[in-house]
């Protein structure tokens, strides 16, 4: 018998499969008899809470990042650790796509203003900036990433991105880093989070962007130096931003929450009905595999 705990409660019709054995699966309240941790991506596994589980043999993360989890605890007692990161991509790209769609259209600046009854009609009133014919530029050419692509392209934009290897392919312009930074009218950050990549977008790197540019992150919120972004806004130095993901969420900077040019989004990057339930699916996947010793079959992290 696999006891499973659960740190959030989620769909269960993306458990079926796993609690419809009942001789082999149960789900637990009690943590600490658990074999299987369920834990989401908004909640924190720290080094005390795995050590008070004797039990347990897997953590089944639910999200493709892992940054939530201690893993070198998990190391030391020989615990696996699975992710999700097939069921989050075409979300969080098309998440990606609408916000610079509405930075760019001033959508939700002009939502505001026609319920408020403050916007001006008129030819020369209301103008906004288009896709079509502009560069985007990627940080981070993974699977999400290469989705947000395919929809830019869709568009009618040019694509360049900046990414550990060069990919060669046809569709999308291999750039440096600077480059990267110069040359892009939206850009966004779709890289994963590690110590190596906080803030990689800082006072610095915003000074090389153009002035119309528009920083989009769906990616996670360290890798923006939030106070810099700030500074950035309000004198100019970029033109807006659009953020699903904040430096110390959930806490967002008063100063972002005044913005006309910038569009917030409460970290909903993955947070489709669709999306939600393929993640439980995965997850029951992960752990199918785990007790039938299907190592193959699972996207392990650790």
């Amino acid at each position: 018998m696999i006891r499973i705990a659960f740190t959030t409660e989620l769909p269960q019709e993306g458990f079926r499969r796993l609690f419809s054995d009942a001789d082999n699966y149960r789900k637990t309240s009690d943590f600490k008899e658990a074999d299987v941790l369920v834990s989401t991506f908004d909640y924190r596994v720290p080094r005390e809470m795995i050590e008070a589980m004797s039990d347990l043999r897997l953590i089944a993360n639910f999200g493709a990042g892992f940054n939530n989890i201690d893993l070198d605890a998990c190391r030391e007692r020989g615990i696996r650790v699975t992710n999700t990161p097939q069921p989050v991509i075409e979300p969080t790209a098309e998440l990606a796509f609408a916000l610079m769609i509405d930075v760019a259209r001033r959508v939700s600046e002009f939502d505001r203003l026609v319920r408020a009854q403050n916007a001006r009609f008129g030819v020369m009133n209301n103008l906004s900036h288009s896709l079509y014919g502009k560069t985007l530029g990627i940080l981070g050419m993974g699977r999400i990433g290469q989705a947000l692509a395919r929809r830019a392209l869709a568009s009618g934009m040019r694509v360049i991105y900046h990414n550990r290897h060069n990919l060669n392919v046809d569709y999308a312009q291999y750039t440096d880093f600077q480059t990267l930074l110069q040359d892009s009218d939206y850009l966004s950050l779709n890289l994963p989070y590690t110590p190596e990549v906080h803030h990689i977008i800082g006072k610095p790197e915003l000074g090389m962007m153009k002035r119309t540019a528009y920083l989009i992150n769906t990616a996670r919120g360290a890798h923006v130096d939030e106070e810099a972004l700030v500074e950035a806004l309000k004198s100019g130095i970029i033109a807006g931003a659009a953020l699903d993901v904040y430096e110390h969420e959930p806490q967002i900077s008063p100063e972002l929450l005044k913005m006309p040019n910038v569009v917030l989004s409460p970290h909903t990057g993955t947070g489709t009905w669709e999306g939600r339930i393929a993640m439980c699916e995965n997850v029951t996947d992960n752990i199918l595999a785990f007790a039938n010793n299907e190592i193959n079959k699972m996207n392990i992290v650790l």
